[in-house]
């Protein structure tokens, strides 16, 4: 794809933000998002010989001030409330709980904190956060989706909070849309908000017509995509629509919400998408953050099901983050 085909980048030039806490929140059993997700993950990574080439950061825990960056005081109370009374689901949505619940995604929401505390420390050139449960679907006042906190969301609003970052893109490439994402930023015109998904699905939104309100018109940009597409829709997307539009907004910083459920053969999605397609979308925001960002971008782990496929997928990933070739 581009001239990062041959880079090797130095190790330790990525970070990994793994949390134990992340383990915890249990649902019923069966349930596709389940702790099982990180384990294959970290099996994988192992089996790789990656996890012992990334620098590993230290986790913390999202304060109720850090996720009131996003999230309003009245769903606050209501998620106590809901794990307090043992509700099987969150009232909001279809989000299902455990007592470990809210723990689990305050780790998630800090871990994505902690990913862009080492970024722009310069300690790393950029961080994955391997995170549950996912976050991208959470809005303002409702969780949904199997997500409690947005967490990359709170990690822009950090990034802008504790290190003064003007302009930022987050990128979304999870089959589902982030309308929660989208929700949040709709209009905040520092952040530009690109998504491809499977559209008509879960959760109904992402049309080419959002495009974000008032001061953000046009720093929403939704690709939906039907049911088999693939590389040549999605890549196809980032190359002619988020490489032009990032032109006139260069971001100072870059995010992503990287769902491995894009991936072929996942069981919540019907995209066609490749490991080695997972690598090339991941070297051209590389490209995005190294023309505009000096580099510095941080991923964060959002929807993959598949207890094969998300972890091959997420290596690929990984492995475009680091510089190092498909084997």
């Amino acid at each position: 794809m581009s001239h990062r085909e041959d880079l090797v980048h130095k190790t330790g030039e990525t970070g990994l933000v793994f949390p134990q806490a992340c383990f915890l929140h249990a649902p019923p059993p069966d349930h596709p998002e389940s702790p099982d997700r990180l384990r294959a993950l970290r099996r994988r990574l192992e089996l790789d010989g990656l996890l012992s080439r990334l620098v590993h950061l230290q986790e913390q825990e999202a304060t109720d001030d850090d996720l009131h960056l996003c999230h309003t005081r009245a769903y606050l109370a209501a998620v106590n409330k809901d794990i307090a009374r043992h509700a099987p689901m969150l009232s909001t949505g279809d989000t299902h709980l455990s007592p470990y619940a809210d723990a689990s995604a305050r780790a998630a929401a800090g871990a994505a904190m902690a990913a862009v505390d080492a970024v722009l420390s310069g300690r790393v050139r950029n961080a994955f956060a391997a995170v549950r449960p996912p976050g991208h679907h959470a809005t303002l006042s409702r969780g949904m989706g199997f997500c409690l906190y947005n967490n990359v969301a709170i990690a822009a609003r950090h990034a802008r909070r504790a290190w003064g970052v003007d302009r930022i893109l987050i990128v979304d490439w999870d089959v589902h849309h982030g309308n929660g994402t989208q929700d949040i930023f709709y209009d905040d015109p520092s952040v530009f908000f690109f998504s491809t998904h499977q559209a008509p699905w879960y959760p109904g939104t992402g049309w080419p017509d959002e495009t974000g309100d008032g001061p953000a018109r046009g720093t929403t940009l939704n690709c939906p995509f039907p049911a088999g597409s693939g590389r040549r829709e999605i890549l196809g997307a980032f190359r002619r629509k988020l490489l032009p539009a990032m032109e006139g907004f260069r971001p100072e910083f870059v995010l992503v919400s990287a769902g491995f459920d894009s991936r072929r053969d996942d069981p919540l999605g019907l995209f066609r998408l490749h490991d080695e397609d997972f690598r090339e979308l991941t070297e051209m925001v590389l490209e995005i953050a190294d023309r505009w960002a000096q580099g510095r971008l941080v991923s964060v782990l959002e929807g993959g099901y598949s207890l094969h496929g998300m972890p091959a997928a997420a290596a690929a990933h990984l492995r475009g983050l680091m510089g190092i070739r498909q084997p």
